[in-house]
């Protein structure tokens, strides 16, 4: 048989969520974002789930072609449009729509011989990740519009902070980015702005087109207002089996580098899912898992293909229980913040640390010690 480990997706949760996003944008064009396998969901489980929403965006010529295969016949959007000129052929042959961000895009576009090529102008409103200045689109238009071949759709940017607990004031909040945007915002090209947060938090947002990504799924953008409280529901359940029990005395070690050791007589429930299965290495001591109705905490370091948890509170939990990595019973964004912790932590620690004594040899004791005492 197949090891114990199950990524099981809800069909109707994902539904759910994309009509929860439906009630927030009204009839505003609602691109379904499945970008990573459908943010690890299964495109094909996308194609079933999301058939109500306008298009998909993702950012591989490769994911438009599985949805096209699996019966996806509506728009398709590539967010961070072609990657070489190669691209251009089975984008028209797709009907796939594409972004432009940069002018190597399109000096592409102009030396070859086009069909139609729908394009969105990216533009960098304070993010600066891709895109062309507020002040630049009007000759970029321009340039795309005198190509032949060329359609115009419209303009595309994306928000760095609009999450609540972001700070408001940070150099590119929402407002700041609106006000980039100036008369992009409201102009008669269609544009398209509004991530999960800002569909959620920011309804001053406007244009005709939002793009729905990890809220889709169940997942709070947000990890400081829970998924419950915003009404989705997780659509993601990881679990795996306890395949043995250990009986640890006090002063034994769990795992690798011996990182975890007990303190009382301790029951240790060994689980059949590791690093090489999604979950994170990184995570630390005390990480939640859920098994038999209880929080259970890990112990030890995450291992390739188990890890371990601490059961002794739990007498129901044993051989053959089924423990919750994440899903419905323990939000991904509650394990996602015990392993942030440990890095702010890390962090924190080397920066108090990076200039400490150095000896001789080149070496800085202080700090060989601090990572021991990290781990």
């Amino acid at each position: 048989m197949p090891r114990p480990i199950y990524a099981e997706i809800d069909i109707q949760a994902l539904k759910h969520n994309l009509a929860r996003l439906r009630e927030s944008v009204g009839d505003r064009t609602l691109w379904a974002v499945v970008k990573a396998n459908a943010y690890g969901h299964g495109l094909e489980n996308a194609v079933e789930a999301f058939a109500d929403a306008d298009g998909f965006a993702t950012i591989d010529l490769c994911d438009a072609e599985r949805a096209r295969r699996a019966g996806w016949h509506k728009r398709v959007l590539l967010l961070e449009g072609f990657f070489d000129e190669t691209d251009i052929e089975p984008l028209q042959d797709l009907d796939v729509e594409t972004v432009v961000h940069s002018m190597w895009q399109i000096d592409i576009l102009k030396r070859l011989q086009l069909r139609e090529v729908k394009v969105h102008i990216k533009v960098n409103s304070g993010m600066n990740r891709l895109g062309f200045l507020p002040v630049e689109v009007g000759t970029i238009y321009d340039l795309l519009t005198s190509i032949p071949g060329v359609k115009v759709m419209g303009v595309v940017t994306h928000f760095a902070n609009a999450e609540p607990s972001y700070l408001g004031d940070a150099p590119a909040s929402v407002s700041r980015q609106l006000t980039r945007m100036g008369r992009l915002a409201h102009s008669a090209t269609a544009a398209c702005m509004a991530n999960s947060a800002a569909i959620l938090w920011h309804p001053e947002v406007g244009g005709d087109g939002v793009r729905a990504g990890v809220a889709l799924y169940g997942v709070s953008p947000d990890s400081h207002i829970s998924s419950e409280e915003l009404g989705l529901i997780p659509a993601m359940t990881l679990s795996a089996k306890i395949i043995a029990v250990q009986e640890i005395a006090p002063g034994e070690a769990v795992g690798y580098g011996s990182r975890w050791i007990a303190k009382r007589p301790t029951r240790v429930g060994i689980v059949a899912c590791g690093y090489a299965d999604g979950y994170p290495r990184s995570m630390p001591d005390g990480s939640p898992t859920w098994v038999e109705g209880a929080i259970a905490p890990l112990v030890g370091a995450v291992s390739m293909d188990m890890l371990e948890i601490d059961i002794t509170d739990i007498p129901s939990a044993g051989l053959g229980s089924r423990v919750e990595l994440w899903g419905r019973h323990l939000p991904v964004n509650r394990v996602a913040m015990s392993s942030s912790a440990r890095l702010h932590a890390a962090f924190r620690f080397k920066s108090s640390t990076d200039n400490r004594h150095t000896a001789t040899d080149g070496t800085s004791h202080d700090q060989d010690q601090n990572r021991i005492r990290l781990q």
